[in-house]
């Protein structure tokens, strides 16, 4: 049976030669060799996340840091930012965990507003602040830099950003932006199998983590600073993911990052030219539009779950049938990962075709 190809938001399409990585023969992950690989991995990650602190690796999902920064943090209330299915449940997680919480809530398919965090903010008793730079489920990108403007005005109130889906397809300097914990996952633009998640930490976020009694253990900051520092993690990791981490950055370094954000924004370009073309909406507003993916409102009325079945049996591949509530009312299609000019071409060739 012909494997099926994913253009969809995650997992994406892992290369042969990234799948031959993770393949590669186990080896002790408290050993020289073991610390040889974390280490060569640093600073290409660094570079990425535009940090100077360390980039932790957790064998997890994108979830359990988000989950992590709030038990590490946490001493008083917590502002979600809520406008899609993620950073929606990232409200029910913080209640779940015992925090005192409160919505910043805006429709889906819009972004967070600069202007709306600063008048929240400027009425006080707020500890923390959790972001979805690129909500997935709506192709919603908000503006990162305007907020970051924002944050900086507010500087005992810490900062934790997932950048999951828009992470290495558009530069984000953690640093410069006055993140206190950016976070990633390994499923989409990273293009390697899920398992994995990536995230740094400031400097003042890790003094106030030293404050926090209930940090627990698989999470606690101040244990992967102390296993960092020894080239470990501080826990058993998935060491076959690290292998495939070490191999995608070779790929992502000889491309040349920049090349790297200029390919994400062509490829992007080519399913917006399309869309407009087949007179299809957009779900994101313009100038807050995802570049790894595409969420496309179906103004159309067409049987998305029956295009995507067409596609799947004649061409091997599929897109997402829109996620959650917006189940065939929208659908995404994404550009994250490995994918070129000609593959995106030839997707949405297939897609005219079955249509």
């Amino acid at each position: 049976m012909s494997s099926i190809k994913l253009f969809i938001p995650g997992p994406v399409e892992v290369s042969q030669k990234t799948r031959e990585a993770f393949a590669r023969p186990i080896i002790g992950h408290r050993g020289n060799e073991f610390q040889k690989l974390y280490a060569s991995c640093q600073p290409r990650l660094q570079e990425l996340f535009g940090t100077k602190q360390p980039v932790f690796i957790s064998t997890s999902s994108a979830w359990g840091v988000m989950e992590g920064a709030l038990r590490n943090l946490v001493k008083g209330k917590v502002l979600n930012c809520m406008n899609g299915a993620f950073s929606d449940k990232w409200f029910d997680v913080t209640q779940r965990c015992g925090y005192e919480a409160e919505k910043l809530q805006v429709d889906w398919g819009k972004p967070i507003a600069a202007e709306l965090l600063e008048q929240r903010l400027q009425e006080g008793g707020v500890d923390l602040v959790t972001l979805i730079h690129n909500e997935t489920s709506t192709g919603v990108m908000s503006d990162l830099q305007a907020l970051a403007a924002v944050m900086k005005k507010f500087p005992e109130v810490l900062w934790v950003v997932d950048t999951v889906s828009s992470f290495s397809t558009m530069p984000i300097p953690m640093d410069e932006l006055g993140i206190d914990v950016m976070l990633t996952g390994c499923q989409k633009a990273l293009a390697l199998p899920p398992g994995m998640a990536l995230f740094s930490v400031s400097e003042k976020a890790m003094a106030r983590a030293a404050t926090v009694k209930g940090r627990g253990y698989y999470f606690d900051f101040l244990e992967f600073q102390k296993n960092h520092e020894g080239n470990m993690t501080p826990s058993t990791p998935s060491v076959s993911h690290i292998y495939a981490l070490e191999s995608k950055l070779d790929d992502i370094f000889e491309e040349g990052i920049i090349r790297r954000y200029e390919r994400h924004a062509r490829t992007n370009g080519l399913v917006h030219e399309w869309v407009q073309q087949r007179v299809f909406d957009f779900f994101a507003p313009e100038g807050f539009r995802s570049l790894g993916l595409t969420c496309v409102a179906n103004n159309q009325g067409v049987d998305v779950a029956a295009w995507i079945s067409r596609l799947k049996e004649k061409h091997h591949c599929i897109i997402d049938g829109g996620y959650g509530p917006l189940k065939g009312k929208t659908f995404r299609i994404s550009n994250m990962g490995d994918e070129t000019a000609e593959t995106i071409s030839l997707l949405l060739q297939w897609l005219d075709d079955v249509r």
